[in-house]
């Protein structure tokens, strides 16, 4: 194992920064046309399709190296619920047949596709049943039609095809289907939309799923969050620091100010870590999920959500008049740590299943 990047892993990083950088605008909502180029051009929607299936065959690693450019743009785009969360989804099929269709257009850019959970669902617990308002159970299935709602759904508002988790499978939905009713919420994170999902009596396709399927794919999912997290404490801190060299009070630049000196230097150990945790859970998920990946993903995930945050604070507070404004993007990227902070598991979640994972469970 090592967490050093491969020349190919760089090789696509520069790819996609180039790409974002020449066409990623800070704060925009609509990342359609970013998406069409990033997903089709770069072939990053089919980065963990095998190739059979008309994907590039690659792993969480070169995965990770896209959400940390993404992190770092906070580009409104579908990567994450779709050709993360989604793909994996359809991967853990019973039978590979059953979804190999879906796959080549999820590779092609043709579709986009989203699991239909809460965004902030745990990979510790399964999503609620529909009486409890957040999921869909075996009772709304009547034939090949599905009725339920689902709150919270991130990547709904975008998505061809919904995956909706019931029972021991997926119901594949078409979001143009007459029964289904998508419906944008307020989300903190704008570049990041939420949508209430309400299906009646919708048109169904249903894939059998292994048992505990739902639960790896979000942890799967969990542990890439955490290389997204990544780019953005990285953003906010060479954002804080190169703001710090021009800026200057007293005709000396901010930066040469010991107290800020002392806190810049934190937080680049804390990005240390994170990213040693973030790179840890992506190599281990590159070699299957294992008892050592579940540690890695409790573990990245409790960390890497707290540090984000923080580097988004500090990156506003830093900035001084001009960061508390709309007009500059730390905003943004706090937001972003925020909503990301609670999505996939919260750091609590996480920290509780570390203690079981390695034996170490708290008192009675």
């Amino acid at each position: 194992m090592t967490l050093l990047y491969t020349e190919i892993e760089e090789q696509l990083r520069a790819a996609v920064r180039e790409l974002l950088t020449d066409k990623a605008t800070p704060g925009a909502t609509d990342g359609g046309e970013l998406w069409k180029v990033l997903a089709r051009d770069i072939g990053v929607a089919g980065l963990l399709i095998p190739e059979e299936f008309g994907g590039a065959g690659a792993s969480a690693r070169e995965a990770a190296v896209v959400l940390e450019e993404l992190g770092r743009t906070v580009a409104p785009v579908p990567y994450l619920t779709s050709a993360v969360l989604a793909t994996r989804a359809l991967l853990t099929a019973t039978d590979a047949t059953a979804t190999a269709d879906l796959l080549e257009q999820l590779a092609a850019g043709e579709i986009t596709a989203t699991l239909a959970v809460p965004f902030a669902s745990s990979p510790y617990r399964p999503p609620l049943a529909i009486g409890d308002r957040s999921g869909v159970s075996e009772a709304a299935v009547v034939g090949s039609a599905i009725s339920g709602r689902i709150a919270a759904v991130a990547g709904a508002d975008v998505a061809d095809l919904l995956l909706v988790p019931v029972g021991a499978g997926l119901a594949v939905v078409s979001a143009d289907d007459p029964g289904v009713t998508v419906t944008p919420v307020t989300s903190l994170d704008t570049t990041r939309p939420i949508a209430t999902v309400e299906l009646s009596s919708a048109s169904a396709r249903f894939i059998a799923i292994d048992p505990n399927a739902l639960q790896d794919t979000l942890a799967f999912g969990a542990g890439l969050l955490a290389s997204e997290q990544l780019g953005v404490a990285e953003w906010c801190l060479t954002s804080t620091v190169g703001y710090l060299r021009e800026r200057t009070q007293f005709a000396r630049p901010v930066g040469s100010f010991q107290a800020l000196k002392h806190r810049l230097a934190d937080l680049w150990l804390e990005i240390v870590g994170a990213r040693a945790a973030a790179r840890n859970a992506a190599d281990q998920l590159a070699s299957g999920w294992s008892p050592a990946a579940a540690v890695a993903v409790a573990v990245a995930q409790a960390h890497c959500g707290a540090v984000a945050v923080h580097a988004a604070e500090e990156c506003v507070q830093l900035h001084g008049g001009i960061g508390m404004t709309w007009e500059h993007p730390a905003h943004l990227y706090l937001k972003r740590a925020k909503t990301s902070e609670i999505a996939l598991g919260t750091p609590g979640d996480h920290r509780e299943a570390l203690a079981d994972l390695v034996d170490l469970p708290g008192p009675a």
